[in-house]
């Protein structure tokens, strides 16, 4: 089958032998990639697939051109390592040869932005017909209007059968994520893990929106029954999503947003979430949605003769996924946005055990703790080994930030100056020591205080300020009492038995945060740096 485009592959200089299949539906992609052995439909109808050698982002093989629009804006680095303009049109003149030569090739017009006035239109061209599927889950689908008059101003070309060459390419090895921002032009070859494609539009608008002075964030957020929204930054394991998915508030999405003067706006129109160990009982709506038609489930195992899901065997990957529209979780923002934000949620999980369960952050203490993106975990599963070790991922998602931490930071500090936002920082990690010593923090508690701070009841509480990390922790909760609670949780020192070792530990994570911080200390103003801790 053969739809017309509103612009002509051969129109931007791709020419193919191969039948077009453009901007298919939902059950037609699924029926292309059951008929071509792509996946297996599961027993309740979703599309499982296995995306092979590479279950996860391959960090090592992506490249930005260096060019005259790049050379001074990136932040040139092994996160964003360097390709040449003449590495790059080998690359890509060996790709339109490839491109030539298949028999089919899909094609999906999208947007990357929920706002109109940010949004950037994106063609994402595949090999695969459940990758043509992902593309149109995760990003924002056109009205049948929009498609009609789209304008493709970026491409992204996704074939996994293209092998790259190193030495003429100027990549790493055979698999290669190359970005050029001048031509407007993403090459993925290589490798069938889908979310290289999601995470490059994500760089994209990384890029592209502090230039207009929108914040882009790797963040969930949500909307309150007051018409109030929050953002959550977190890592890994911190409790981004969980926390994000309260069925008595509206989601706006659960992974990337932008933050303009008028709006909170999701960059998707879908949702990629972990599937390891995932249980009806624990995320019932994400659960749900595994069972639901048009959900992409990735890398999960499946008991051939009933077609049921194992969502506890991690034996292909932890890294197991489900894609489905953002639609299937109840709840959700009709137009993916919302307000400015009122609260500015940071998560952390740490496993020294030091930090409080809540602390309310100034502006410049909200860019220190940004760009220092701290987390921690346990260092490794060996046998007694219990030692927590501290992560640090500048603005809660290195990986995908092309400019200089110090601008998404220094955008965070205006947006709040401007919107007037308050800022918290959470712990979701331990109490009453550190790992192998204390217990998690109880997710009551992390509850009872983020609806305290959400229904504006913060306002009436007493602070201290913290002596070591030198921002307020409120003494008095009522909302912990509630919760069934105890008040000493506020207070991590008097937690813990060895009041002694709780110093000690403190002191220990002060450094690791001064330390790390070194490297911004030139690119923010005093303020900022006199909101780093000092020990006690």
């Amino acid at each position: 089958m053969t739809t017309a485009l509103s612009q002509s592959l051969a129109a931007q200089g791709i020419d193919t032998d191969a039948t077009i299949h453009a901007n298919l539906g939902t059950a037609q992609l699924v029926e292309h990639a059951l008929t071509k052995g792509e996946g297996k439909l599961t027993k309740d109808g979703a599309l499982l697939v296995d995306t092979g050698k590479f279950t996860g982002r391959s960090v090592k093989d992506k490249f930005v051109v260096r060019d005259v629009t790049t050379e001074d804006t990136i932040d040139w680095g092994t996160i964003n390592q360097p390709m040449s303009e003449e590495h790059f049109a080998a690359l890509k003149a060996d790709f339109l040869a490839h491109v030539k030569g298949q028999e089919e090739l899909y094609v999906a017009d999208l947007f990357g932005g929920s706002q109109p006035e940010y949004r950037v239109n994106v063609r994402v061209i595949t090999q695969m017909a459940w990758h043509n599927l992902f593309a149109r889950t995760l990003l924002v689908r056109p009205t049948e209007d929009e498609v009609a008059g789209f304008d493709p101003e970026y491409t992204i070309i996704n074939l996994p059968s293209f092998k790259a060459d190193p030495e003429r390419h100027g990549c790493r090895s055979d698999t290669v994520i190359a970005v050029n921002l001048t031509e407007k032009l993403i090459l993925i070859g290589n490798t069938e893990y889908s979310g290289e494609m999601k995470k490059g539009v994500f760089g994209l608008l990384n890029f592209l929106l502090p230039a207009q002075g929108v914040m882009p964030m790797h963040c969930s957020a949500n909307i309150g029954a007051d018409g109030k929204s929050a953002i959550f930054f977190g890592l890994s394991g911190t409790g981004k999503t969980t926390l994000s998915a309260d069925a008595s508030r509206t989601l706006i999405g659960d992974d990337e947003h932008g933050w303009s003067d008028q709006a909170v706006f999701n960059f998707e129109g879908g949702c990629y979430a972990k599937m390891i160990n995932l249980s009806a009982e624990g995320e019932p709506e994400i659960y749900a949605t595994t069972k639901m038609f048009g959900t992409i489930i990735e890398n999960v195992t499946m008991d051939e003769d009933t077609r049921e899901l194992d969502f506890t065997d991690g034996s292909k990957t932890e890294n197991t996924r489900g894609a489905y529209p953002i639609e299937f979780i109840p709840n959700t923002s009709e137009k993916n946005l919302g307000p400015a934000p009122s609260n500015v949620i940071m998560l952390t999980a740490d496993a020294f055990g030091v930090l409080p369960p809540i602390a309310r952050l100034t502006s410049d203490q909200a860019m220190y703790y940004f760009l220092s993106g701290y987390t921690a975990k346990v260092a490794g599963t060996e046998i007694g080994v219990t030692e927590p070790e501290a992560t640090f991922s500048t603005c809660f998602g290195a990986a995908f930030m092309p400019r200089h931490p110090s601008v998404y930071g220094n955008l965070l500090k205006e947006r709040i100056a401007k919107g007037g936002a308050q800022c918290w920082l959470f712990n979701t990690g331990w109490t009453g020591g550190k790992y192998g010593v204390g217990s998690r923090m109880p997710i009551k508690a992390t509850r009872g205080l983020l609806n305290a701070v959400l229904d504006g009841k913060m306002d009436e509480v007493e602070f201290r300020k913290d002596p070591n990390f030198g921002f307020d922790v409120p003494v008095h909760v009522p909302a912990l009492e509630e919760a069934g609670i105890d008040q000493s949780v506020l207070d991590p020192r008097s937690t813990w038995a060895d009041k002694e070792e709780y110093d000690a530990t403190a002191r220990k994570l002060v450094e690791l945060f001064v330390e790390n911080f070194a490297q911004f200390e030139n690119h923010v103003d005093e303020r900022v740096r006199q909101a780093a801790p000092q020990a006690a």
